[in-house]
């Protein structure tokens, strides 16, 4: 009994320690996307939106075309206390939006690695 319990012990804590090692983008529920793969219009929206987050703050999109701004969506959840808050945030206003539109392509979050 005593040597199952050490192992259980000694798994969790490797478990833990895999999970602490890894970027928070890593380790969320949700499909993530590089910032670069972005449309250039999407890019900017991000790079206006960086100034006013923090490091709990995301931002997500979709986006059936490069070019036609009608088949893009960009959103986020700024002012933020809860990085996995901001995340369904983030997630839920993109996927409104990309309902409205009609976008098929399906939200994703955005990092930069």
């Amino acid at each position: 009994m005593k040597l199952n319990q050490s192992w259980f012990h000694h798994a969790v804590l490797m478990g833990a320690a895999l999970c602490m090692g890894q970027p928070a983008w890593a380790q969320s529920p949700y499909p993530n996307m590089e910032l670069r793969s972005l449309p250039q219009a999407l890019q900017d929206h991000y790079q206006k939106a960086k100034p006013e987050m923090n490091d709990k703050s995301h931002c997500a999109a979709a986006f059936d075309s490069h070019t036609d701004g009608e088949k893009m969506v960009f959103r986020c959840s700024i002012y933020i206390k809860m990085s996995a808050e901001g995340e369904r945030r983030a997630m839920r206003y993109c996927e409104e939006s990309r309902k409205e539109r009609k976008i098929t392509a399906p939200c994703k979050l955005v990092v930069e690695r």
